[in-house]
């Protein structure tokens, strides 16, 4: 029993036969660990973002036909936000499971669950079927997502950053960000072909259901991809070194709480922006006008594209100016996007073009610099913790309730107050970035 739990976290037997099979001489390159950690993140957000399309689409007419419209898109978005919910419990217990048995039996277990619990989805019965069960069903595969993005946390961002040339830490950095982008493009892409080449009806009947099943397949090519990072000799001497170790979350907040609390606010305004131009705008526009949400897809599309170009050049312009320059600049920016842009949603398509393009602009910049923009202020052997823990926080208070506040707030007050909402993010990401230099100024002439 003893040696059983001496036994190296790392060591796990599918660790151990992903380097046989896939590490060429057991060394791994930073462009492979960026190939495996786009795959990753790419992966994850394209379950993130076929429910959220979904849950415009369908949900509210499939679950919640007894609502109208805007109640049932509500309604929809609550549900939607259970994954955020779900997401720190489901931390907790893949960080035990981390210390206990390895990376390897973390994720494969984190990722089966969060493809298992998408493509269940597929599955789902209708209100029409089951009743109010339907929308239990519905939380609970929802809250399967959550729970298993809580354990999708690999330490490879870290690894990455790690292993980048001091003169390209920006460039590194941004690298996982491009997951967002291109999750959003392919799943944006097809949905939008199944509703150009199939009747309303077969589109709700079971159209919808496919980009489901696909998600599940792409997990399975992801857990691959990044089981051969993890199980790197490189990888192996960060976990030994403890810079890639897990550490108590209790002893995490209890010496460096303040820094896990400034890295959950820094990236608000990217956050908050992050939905209020994917989720939020296509349910004001499904809701409010008579065009067919196609063209809105269409639009995202092109939007995506802007991002991803977006994301990489926040990369450059971090390695000129710094990470921290790009995120506080952007945070600006999109202030002043918020109090100008959203009106935009209600001029038609040209003021739909402009909002969305430029939005992923300003998405791409700041969200290309807002992953782990503090995870240096922790000291080494709380790292892995401290970046897992501040994202997970980051998300919850950032983004998970967003498209839900957006359109409760659009709905009673007008586009104007969505904007106001944007401009607390973008306050609250300067104000964590301005506490945290001015704790790290303190700290250097002690």
């Amino acid at each position: 029993m003893a040696a059983t739990s001496a036994r190296p976290a790392s060591s796990t037997e599918l660790e151990r036969d992903a380097r046989l099979l896939n590490a060429r001489e057991h060394r791994i390159r930073p462009g492979e660990i960026a190939v495996g950690v786009i795959i990753g993140r790419s992966s994850e957000f394209f379950d993130f973002f076929v429910y959220a399309i979904a849950s415009v689409l369908v949900f509210p007419s499939l679950i919640f036909p007894y609502a109208d419209a805007l109640t049932g898109t509500l309604y929809s978005f609550a549900v939607f936000s259970l994954a955020f919910v779900a997401r720190p419990f489901g931390a907790l217990l893949f960080m035990w499971i981390d210390r206990r048995h390895g990376r390897g039996a973390k994720l494969t277990i984190a990722l089966f669950l969060l493809g298992g619990s998408t493509a269940a989805i597929a599955f789902l019965p209708g209100h029409a079927q089951v009743g109010d069960l339907a929308v239990v069903i519905l939380a609970l595969f929802r809250i399967g997502q959550g729970f298993a993005q809580g354990g999708a946390w690999d330490g490879l961002p870290a690894l990455l950053s790690l292993s980048a040339p001091p003169a390209r830490r920006g460039w590194f950095a941004m690298v996982p960000q491009l997951g967002a982008p291109i999750g959003m493009f392919v799943a944006s892409a097809i949905f939008a072909f199944l509703l150009a080449t199939l009747k309303p009806e077969d589109f709700f009947d079971w159209g919808w259901r496919y980009p489901f099943f696909v998600a599940f397949v792409i997990n399975v090519v992801a857990l691959f991809a990044r089981l051969r990072l993890i199980s790197t000799p490189e990888f192996e001497r960060l976990f030994e070194s403890r810079e890639l170790q897990p550490s108590p979350v209790s002893e995490l907040f209890r010496e460096e709480g303040r820094t896990v609390v400034l890295g959950a606010f820094a990236p608000l305004a990217s956050f908050a922006l992050f939905h209020l131009v994917t989720v939020f705008p296509l349910s004001w526009v499904v809701l409010t006008s008579a065009d067919a949400p196609l063209r809105f897809l269409v639009i995202e599309l092109v939007g995506a594209a802007v991002g991803l170009a977006a994301v990489a050049l926040s990369g450059v312009l971090a390695d000129r100016f710094s990470g921290r320059t790009v995120l506080a600049a952007s945070a600006v920016l999109i202030g002043v996007y918020g109090l100008t842009a959203p009106q935009l949603l209600d001029k038609g398509p040209a003021g739909e073009w402009t909002y969305v393009l430029v939005g992923f602009a300003l998405l791409g910049l700041a969200f290309g610099q807002s992953s782990g923009a503090l995870n240096a202020s922790f000291s080494p052997k709380r790292r892995y913790t401290g970046a897992g823990t501040t994202a997970t926080a980051a998300w919850f208070i950032g983004a998970g309730f967003a498209p839900l506040v957006a359109l409760l707030l659009a709905s009673a007050f007008g586009l104007t107050s969505v904007g106001l909402y944007l401009l607390s993010g973008a306050a609250c990401t300067l104000g964590a970035l301005w506490l945290n230099r001015r704790t790290n100024g303190a700290s250097a002439r002690r």
